[in-house]
């Protein structure tokens, strides 16, 4: 087998198949490896806005740029990497780390263990910053945005930038522990700029979602110790292919999801992927889960990735690929890839482009307006912190120290199984629930994710906010518009010193910054008409054991 392959079977293959005949008569191949921007119309997609290509290539350039940067940390015994960036720009940055990690330096010629690590705060839990904290005299941060500060991203800076202050360093010291990862002439830059940060710059016109092997991929995860070098040889091992009509993988993956997106015979669109790794779901699951819906999620149309856990069954409208399986004998996925980490960025960003080409959608957009109006909406509340609550919305129920906020009349004897019920009736036949929890602390949607799957007789996603609804936001907004959602806040757990200390020089909190966040998401799923319910738990701790019982309790009244 080559070093790269995707294998289709069952009736996907049928899907895949017709796709892929289609493509090729209306020359896709070739046209999206020329980096013609006509396939979206004439005035849809610049020329630059296809610059990923060329990254495997480019990108070396890069990597000798930051060799500097990287033997001057060494140097100074900052070898602790945090990595502060919500959604695209964290994610490919984890999944290379999470590639070397678990190699033993010289084995069998895996990849070596870094000589550093990589910490990454996307706003969620306050133990990651704990962590850093511990580890200053080690410690570069690097800010990654292509825009402007994010919310999470000013809080954190202030937060390493007193701590830094506390050990005795200079405002000049300080500056040189800061790197910004950002686009030339963002205001981000301007930002860096008045600071005195090191700055890096990266190309305005490439996608945020199409950056795994830009600056945002590579430079947290070169800087924490990973082999980049290595990691565009595999990119780069697969451009040949790429603008082949036949043995082309990228072209077969995208005829995959955008054939099977395409509504079927039977009117049955299969516009859900389960996605499967070996060792369970990680960070390459997520960016392409990300990748999917960003590049997708638009008109009305979109492909939503899904872990194991949620979609638990069989669903009609779900089709699995599994992300480098062991054997392809016991693989029970539709689909499978084979190929090493950098041919997999290239490779997915290649077969959402065909996708979205299937699809009649632009995948080069960025979901900036869906995602940043949730934003927008958090940092006005936050102008009001000082002045009285965040919200002024009382629970329509309270059950345990559990309050539930909806925007329904509660119905007069009903408790929080019947609103878990009614929040699972509401998702429509073709769609799908999603789980997004404001929580510090271990509690996750996949405790959920499987009970309510079997409740709803519908896959379930989930993710931690803020980062799951940025990465993902753009196909539950504006894609097929079939989501039912349940937001999970809490107070902070017992002893989280962290989450309750004021952020230095703002009137709020890393807790209140993150019920922000989560009021925003639920403001902008309730504009667009969605079902969404609001759980939040008084005490975090007892509040999930109660809430695991309360959905396992609505599962098992509602199997068959």
């Amino acid at each position: 087998m080559s070093g790269f392959d995707v294998l289709t079977r069952g009736d996907v293959l049928d899907s895949a198949l017709q796709a892929r005949d289609y493509l090729v008569s209306c020359g896709v191949p070739g046209a999206l490896a020329a980096k013609d921007p006509r396939l979206w119309g004439r005035r849809a997609v610049d020329h630059s806005r296809l610059g990923w290509l060329d990254l495997p290539f480019a990108s070396r350039g890069l990597l000798n740029q930051v060799s500097g940067l990287v033997s001057e940390a060494r140097y100074s015994g900052l070898d602790h990497i945090v990595l502060i960036g919500v959604g695209a720009e964290s994610l490919a940055a984890q999944a290379v780390m999470e590639a070397h990690a678990p190699a033993l330096a010289g084995s069998g010629g895996a990849p070596e263990r870094p000589s550093g690590e990589l910490t990454v705060l996307d706003g969620g839990d306050t133990a990651a910053l704990a962590f850093a904290l511990e580890r200053l005299d080690r410690t570069l941060v690097v800010l990654s945005s292509k825009a402007g500060v994010s919310l999470e991203g000013d809080a954190y800076r202030r937060i390493f930038a007193a701590a830094f202050r506390e050990r005795g360093l200079s405002e000049r010291e300080i500056a040189s522990r800061f790197l910004v990862i950002t686009d030339h002439g963002s205001p981000l830059h301007d930002f860096a700029r008045q600071c005195g940060y090191r700055i890096g710059l990266t190309d305005p016109y490439l996608p945020g979602h199409y950056g795994a092997l830009s600056a945002y991929g590579l430079v947290p995860a070169v800087l924490a110790g990973a082999d980049a070098d290595r990691l565009l040889e595999e990119a780069a091992s697969l451009v040949p292919s790429l603008s082949k009509d036949e043995d082309n993988p990228g072209l077969l993956l995208g005829a995959v999801i955008g054939g099977c997106a395409q509504q079927g015979p039977g009117g049955l669109a299969r516009d859900k992927v389960l996605l499967r790794e070996p060792g369970g779901p990680g960070a390459l699951s997520a960016w392409i889960s990300q990748l999917l819906a960003v590049g997708t999620g638009k008109r009305g149309r979109g492909v939503l990735a899904f872990e194991p856990p949620g979609a638990r069954g069989d669903f009609p409208d779900v089709h699995g690929i599994s992300v480098n399986p062991r054997s392809a004998a016991q693989d029970e996925s539709d689909t499978s890839v084979w190929a090493p980490l950098g041919a997999q960025f290239l490779l997915w960003e290649y077969a959402t482009a065909v996708a979205g080409w299937l699809l009649g959608v632009n995948p080069f957009e960025a979901g900036s307006t869906v995602v940043q109006e949730a934003e927008d909406d958090a940092a006005t509340l936050l102008r009001t912190v000082a002045s009285g609550s965040l919200t002024q919305e009382r629970p329509v129920y309270v059950e345990d120290d559990i309050e539930v906020h909806a925007d329904f009349p509660w119905p007069p004897g009903a408790e929080l199984q019947t609103v878990l019920g009614g929040l699972v009736a509401s998702v429509p036949s073709d769609g799908y629930l999603a789980v997004m929890t404001y929580l510090s602390g271990d509690f996750s949607g996949r405790y959920l994710a499987p009970s309510l799957a079997r409740a709803s007789g519908r896959p379930v996603a989930y993710g931690p906010g803020p980062g799951y609804p940025h990465a993902t936001g753009p196909v539950h907004k504006d894609g097929p518009g079939n989501g039912a959602f349940l937001i999970i806040t809490g107070e902070p757990a017992p002893g989280d010193a962290l989450a309750a200390h004021p952020v230095p020089g703002r009137p709020y909190s890393l807790a209140q910054l993150q019920i922000a966040r989560a009021l925003g998401e639920l403001r902008a799923l309730r504009a667009r008409r969605l079902p969404v319910i609001r759980l939040h738990l008084r005490n975090p701790v007892e509040g999930a054991g109660r809430l695991t019982e309360a959905v396992r309790a609505v599962a098992g009244a509602r199997r068959p």
